[in-house]
């Protein structure tokens, strides 16, 4: 094995110096990593409970780093792999359960979340065999909106190291992440535009989307740490291009001097290997996993050359700017309540009808049909809708002809609810071979349908 692990040790040395990286760098390596659980007090008293990573204990002291997960809350098992990783490599390494009290998909506070980092960080401070020189961020996707807030609040925080961070909005993040992922499983139409944009402005004017319009540029642009910011070649979520052009952008304006921004070839959003062309989510890093960044973290104010690539073109980012009177979440409820009312309406009528003896109720075939095929379509759609919101659109179901089959029964479904109204309507000017409960019932459902068109189309049912 002692043989083994020396001919792998020079062959990584080899390759290092072929890419531009130390050839023999200051941090240790060791394969012993001992883990110890902790707990520490987060932002407004919560307590945080973490594991601390370190490496076989030296005499010198080593550089520590405190890890920030993306968005979610997956737990610090989720970034086990990346933790031991750098811990091999001679950092001491603190992950830690994200909070829960204050966090959640309703609502979540950036600022809130940089002041737990900072307490993870006077943690690591203390512990005796961390330089505290040398004591640092890492952060994740959204975990990179909160790792610059900290380093702008605390001197403490030496450096950052981020992976997957975001240059733009939140929100035009996710509807640029939503376009990627429909496309990739080959739909076409009018449902990537209606999850771009109508789903994407109606979740934020509704207040279902916390932290939708934060500007990271801004706050970028104050951050005076040495920064290595890493995306990796296939991030289908984190607009690649755009954000490295942006965050380097910022801190040039902003006089930071010591930032590096890097493409790594051949990985996803989360720099882990990848089966599909960045579109899954493997646990599998690669096996030179923190050796250009530990080899950075020995002198961060250094530029190092190594592996990077320039990315190609990129779509551009929907526009999310607010929308027309129709598109608020009030115009939205009220018609969805005028719905509701006139095809409840004609069910109600049609239910009195029947209860008072020796009146004869009359309806048509259209009419019933009319009755089921709206509430069914409207219910579905905002069903089917909903559950793409809530699985980021990477769950859509078997696609036939461009479409999600769910979405594609659904567009019949609009289509049909259509042919139906014009049905209705021509009954219902024949108004005079039906008494007055029949007509008021007739013209609460021809009224319904009507009203189905637009609703429709706004929510791409009845757009190609």
């Amino acid at each position: 094995m002692r043989r083994i692990r020396t001919a792998l040790t020079t062959l990584l040395t080899a390759i290092g110096l072929a890419a531009g990286l130390p050839a023999a760098p200051a941090l240790a390596a060791s394969d012993k990593v001992t883990a110890t659980e902790v707990s520490f007090t987060g932002s407004g008293g919560v307590v945080l409970r973490g594991t601390v990573l370190a490496p076989t204990p030296g005499t010198a002291r080593r550089p520590g780093i405190v890890m920030l997960e993306g968005a979610g809350n997956r737990g610090r098992a989720y970034l086990r792999p990346e933790a031991e990783a750098y811990t091999r490599h001679g950092v001491v390494t603190l992950v830690y359960d994200k909070r829960t009290v204050g966090y959640s998909m309703l609502h979540r506070d950036y600022s809130v979340l940089a002041d737990d980092a900072l307490a993870g960080l006077r943690l690591l401070r203390a512990r005796a065999d961390v330089d505290p020189t040398r004591l640092g961020l890492w952060a994740l996707s959204e975990g990179a909106f909160v790792a610059p807030i900290a380093a702008n609040r605390s001197t403490e925080v030496t450096f950052l190291i981020t992976v997957g961070a975001v240059g733009t909005t939140p929100a035009a993040q996710t509807a640029w992440q939503y376009g990627q992922y429909l496309h990739h499983a080959g739909i076409r139409g009018s449902l990537p535009r209606t999850m771009q944009t109508t789903v994407a402005r109606t979740t934020i004017d509704a207040h279902l989307f916390p932290e939708a319009g934060f500007d990271p540029v801004p706050v970028w642009q104050q951050v005076r740490q040495p920064v290595l910011a890493r995306w990796g070649q296939l991030d289908r979520d984190a607009l690649p291009r755009l954000s490295s052009q942006l965050i380097g952008s910022a801190l040039d304006r902003g006089g930071n001097t010591h930032h590096s921004i890097r493409i790594v070839p051949g990985v996803n959003h989360n720099l882990h290997l990848t089966a599909d062309a960045g579109f899954d989510r493997l646990p599998t890093i690669p096996a030179d996993y923190a050796d250009y960044e530990t080899a950075w973290i020995t002198d961060p104010t250094r530029v190092l050359t190594g592996p990077s690539i320039a990315l190609a073109a990129e779509p551009a980012a929907p526009s999310l700017e607010p929308g027309a009177w129709y598109d608020t979440t009030w115009t939205q409820l009220a018609i969805l309540l005028l719905l509701l009312c006139a095809f409840a309406g004609y069910q109600l009528a049609g239910a009195i009808q029947r209860i008072r003896r020796g009146v004869r109720r009359r309806s048509t075939r259209s009419a019933r049909w009319l009755a089921v095929l709206a509430p069914v379509t409207i219910a579905g759609a905002l069903a089917y809708l909903l559950f793409l919101l809530a699985t980021a659109a990477k769950v859509t179901g078997p696609v036939v002809l461009g479409r999600p089959v769910p979405w594609l029964v659904l567009q019949l479904l609009a289509l049909a609810t259509v042919a139906a109204t014009a049905a209705v309507a021509m009954t219902w000017r024949h108004h005079r071979q039906f008494g007055a409960a029949d007509r008021i019932r007739l013209g609460l459902l021809t009224t319904g349908g009507v009203l189905f068109i637009p609703w429709a189309i706004h929510w791409g049912l009845l757009a190609p």
